[in-house]
């Protein structure tokens, strides 16, 4: 995902749970606002009853109540809650709205009205469809009748249906709102976003415009944050380039101090070839020595060259892979007190450079004996397209934890030990270089005290045709 698809989506987050609190905020007060309106509207109604009914008359809630509130005076003959609940009191006078209905409360509702003389509930009327839901104001009351005094209580409701109407119609103009403001925002932060993220995306193109050596980027004007980024890019750059000029040198001073000895060497195997009595395995040890000085040779003049160019000299050829493999098998069979088994198919051809991949085997072969390996298997198999070499031995294992970074350079699982053993950290990192530049690619499996199994993949190649 995107910085820029992050960014707006965060953005949106934050905007819709802002509108949800702020809409459940609205809500919330209108509710109240209108729910006090209309307990207030109750408690006049009530009050105007009671002065009504202490001037006396007939017909009081007929005459003395709006038509859209239900109210009912009830007489009190004993003051049992559950009986209340269940018949109510003796219905003196009823609003208009009621109907031949009675206005009953719940039990514990009637409790509370006698123990406290008034009480806020809810009561239900039956109609067609969903109940009536009224919000009912309950009061004692004195009631006289033919100089009587008799308790009652009078009851004054109405119905919540219009409140919630109102809400709900609140709630769908505010959600149809919210979600036009919403898509606006996000296209809007979206096109914000992309402007404020430009500058760096015009960084990115132009450090990946970057030829293999680094150049410094152009500094845009101005002390923002992208100008700030690209000067610490240019000195990151600037520090690269004489690491490569130091690395440059070092590999032309290297060269150059290695061709001596190797000429050296060169000089006296060939006249021990030449000038003295051998006998056969001296012989075959002398054409080792001078076959891998000269393979010596050759490196040190493709590293000269690499320093002077930056890339590798290559002159791919079809390869036997079983060739090639029996040939690092007889390099190192001579000195490696354990076993080398060879496992490939003679039909099997790749294209590439025999030197380069003479290379890689060689460094993975050391590698296996550096972990004290008492057997290696070399392996070959065909995938039609891809032929995959596998170096397996039995040595010491790497841990988990070092697999991912086996490739990088100067990278060594044990820094001590392999310092012992005589390794840099940069065979693997060359071995991995030299399959890319063929078009193959190379991992690894390991287990701690169960071995090591280095597999890489080269395109298959058609035999060479036969000489004419």
């Amino acid at each position: 995902m995107t910085l820029r698809t992050r960014i707006t989506l965060l953005t949106a987050g934050l905007l819709l749970a802002t509108l949800l609190v702020l809409g459940l905020a609205l809500e919330g007060l209108l509710r109240s606002f209108l729910y006090r309106n209309l307990r207030l509207e109750l408690l006049e109604a009530s009050n105007q009853v009671v002065r009504l009914l202490n001037l006396g008359g007939q017909a009081l809630l007929e005459a003395g109540l709006p038509a859209s509130l239900y109210a009912e005076l009830q007489l009190l003959p004993e003051e049992d809650p559950a009986l209340l609940a269940k018949e109510g009191g003796i219905s003196l006078q009823k609003s208009p709205a009621l109907g031949s209905q009675r206005l009953l409360l719940k039990e514990a509702d009637y409790r509370a009205l006698l123990k406290q003389g008034e009480v806020w509930a809810h009561a239900e009327l039956p109609r067609e469809g969903p109940p009536l839901r009224l919000l009912v104001y309950a009061r004692r009351v004195e009631v006289n009748l033919s100089g009587t005094t008799w308790k009652g209580l009078l009851l004054v409701g109405r119905p919540e249906d219009s409140l919630e109407s109102t809400l709900a119609q609140f709630a769908r103009i505010y959600a149809g709102t919210a979600l036009l403001v919403l898509l606006l925002s996000i296209l809007l932060a979206r096109n914000l976003v992309a402007r404020a993220l430009e500058p760096l995306e015009w960084v990115a193109r132009r450090a990946e415009a970057i030829s293999e050596r680094p150049e410094a980027l152009p500094e845009p004007e101005g002390k923002d944050e992208v100008a700030a980024l690209v000067r610490a890019l240019n000195g990151m750059l600037s520090r690269m380039q004489k690491a490569f000029e130091a690395q440059t040198r070092f590999l032309q001073d290297a060269s150059h101090e290695l061709r001596t000895p190797l000429t050296a060497i060169l000089g006296h195997v060939g006249y021990l070839l030449r000038r003295t009595p051998l006998t056969e395995a001296q012989k075959e040890s002398l054409e080792v020595v001078k076959r891998e000085a000269e393979r010596m040779g050759k490196l040190v003049s493709d590293l000269l060259e690499l320093s002077q160019s930056g890339t590798w000299r290559m002159e791919p050829v079809p390869v036997r892979v079983l060739d090639l493999l029996e040939e690092v098998r007889e390099e190192f069979g001579k000195s490696f007190e354990g076993k080398i088994e060879v496992e490939a198919s003679p039909e099997l051809w790749v294209r590439g450079d025999p030197d380069r991949l003479h290379q890689v085997l060689a460094n993975l072969l050391s590698n296996a004996i550096k972990a004290k390996a008492q057997h290696i298997w070399l392996r070959a198999f065909d995938l039609g397209e891809k032929v995959v070499v596998r170096v397996e031995d039995d040595g010491e294992g790497i841990p988990k934890e070092h697999l991912p970074h086996l490739f990088e350079r100067f990278y060594r699982v044990d820094k001590a030990r392999d310092r012992e053993r005589g390794g840099s950290g940069l065979g693997l990192a060359i071995v991995k270089a030299i399959l890319e530049a063929h078009g193959g690619e190379i991992w690894v499996e390991s287990e701690v005290g169960q071995g090591t199994a280095f597999s890489f993949a080269l395109p298959s190649a058609a035999p060479p045709p036969p000489p004419r």
